[in-house]
């Protein structure tokens, strides 16, 4: 089994044992930016354990948002990245942001509770589910208003991603199967993928100099965890990619 489908299917799990409970009323929502950083509240991830488990999602969402960022992502996924839908709230109240709920989506009322918990935006990725699942989910997205970004990690996948027709399209360098980065990914796979939606790199990207990389190639968004969620001063260390 892949990684990427352990993740899935406790994601799954997870979200069955939450059906049951009443969503909250969903706040107005917030037009998702096509351009400029998506900083992320990531406590952990298989690949590199705890993060920073102790993290304030409030604060560093604050932190994130006078560094310059234009949208702030929040892991939600409980077992593997140790985030919860308190921490997207948490997000959604602190800062003025448009919200990205990033987790393993392969279902109706992941979407749903997504919207009710404040996000204005949701992750489908190419590998998680078959196409015609996102595509629904997709389509439901849109009925509630909130924009996608799409992930891939191949060429294979860009088809779908065209299908499903995002608002974003993200391309990771990380893939979720053998949770290796591979960092030539995106300029493999970004001159295939031009005219589906703005690209956004996801993964690697560590400093200036990844940023000014990743725009040359074509990039008109990255999104940034493990190096800002890490920062011992996460509001420099956000200006400074904002600025590249």
């Amino acid at each position: 089994m892949s990684h990427l489908k352990r993740l899935v299917e406790q994601a799954a799990v997870d979200a069955r044992e939450r059906a049951s409970r009443p969503l909250p009323s969903a706040p107005p929502l917030r037009a998702f930016p096509r351009a400029g950083l998506i900083a992320e509240v990531k406590r952990a991830s298989p690949s590199r354990g705890d993060i920073n488990r102790g993290l304030d999602p409030a604060r560093l969402a604050s932190a994130y948002e006078r560094g310059g960022a234009a949208a702030i992502s929040v892991l939600t996924d409980r077992v593997h990245f140790g985030g919860s839908l308190e921490d997207l709230r948490a997000v959604r109240e602190a800062v003025d942001l448009p919200v990205l709920r990033k987790d393993f989506i392969v279902s109706e009322f992941q979407v749903r509770e997504a919207r009710a918990h404040g996000a204005d935006a949701v992750l489908l990725i190419a590998a998680a589910a078959e196409t015609a699942l996102l595509r629904e989910l997709r389509l439901l997205a849109r009925e509630l208003g909130l924009a996608v970004l799409f992930e891939v990690h191949e060429a294979e996948e860009l088809d779908a991603a065209a299908r499903c027709e995002p608002d974003l399209l993200g391309i990771n360098a990380r893939n979720l199967k053998t949770l290796q980065v591979i960092p030539e990914t995106f300029a493999l796979i970004a001159p295939l993928a031009r005219g589906i939606a703005p690209l956004v790199a996801e993964s690697g990207v560590r400093n200036a100099f990844d940023v000014q990389r990743y725009r040359a190639l074509g990039a008109s968004m990255v999104l940034v965890g493990e190096a800002l969620s890490s920062a011992e001063d996460p509001e420099s260390a956000t200006r400074a990619l904002v600025r590249a």
